[in-house]
């Protein structure tokens, strides 16, 4: 299967790894939630971190970058 996302083009597949990271400030991201095969539902809990003063958040699919979200 492939998906766009932010005008990039993905294969996916039942073992895809898709990874939403959360950091702070200049601190390195960490994983916060990892999800295999599951796009809708990696995008749902994406859409739903909300990420106040000085966070920052980011979506992974197979160790790339997706989407990137800064406050």
């Amino acid at each position: 299967m492939e998906i766009t996302i932010n005008n990039k083009t993905f294969t996916c597949n039942e073992e895809t790894h898709f990874a939403i990271q959360v950091g702070k400030g200049k601190s390195a991201y960490k994983d916060r939630y990892v999800f295999v095969g599951d796009l809708n539902k990696a995008l749902f809990y994406y859409r739903c971190i909300n990420i106040g003063y000085g966070y920052k958040k980011r979506l992974m699919i197979d160790k790339k970058v997706v989407s990137r979200a800064f406050s």
